[in-house]
């Protein structure tokens, strides 16, 4: 009777390991896979972050390109661009380019 007791506890205890083994396991495998989500949410927030930050560069650059294409429709300040940025004259009309006074005068 007592080898019988001993048996089964000895059965038990190897039960109990071998359950606690493939526990253990199958805790492994699930904290790797949830390390691996969380890498690549770290990585996936930072290029969120840098797609946001190219669009906000992008969406100023729209804004003052709009802004130049709408000026450009105005024969007025086409007209104005031309004079001063391109130095172009009117007939009979005289451009002097004068010099700016530099800071330390």
């Amino acid at each position: 009777m007592k080898k019988e007791k001993k048996s089964r506890k000895k059965l038990k205890g190897i039960v109990l390991n071998f359950v606690a083994s493939i526990v253990f396991g199958v805790s492994m495998v699930l904290l790797y896979n949830v390390s691996l989500q969380i890498v690549e949410t770290i990585n996936m927030t930072t290029r969120l972050n840098s797609v946001q930050e190219q669009m906000t560069i992008l969406e100023s650059e729209n804004v003052f390109l709009t802004e130049q294409k709408d000026k450009l429709n105005d024969p007025e300040y086409v007209k104005n661009y031309a004079r001063f940025g391109y130095m172009l004259s009117k007939e009979g009309e005289q451009i002097f380019y004068l010099p700016e006074k530099q800071k330390d005068e």
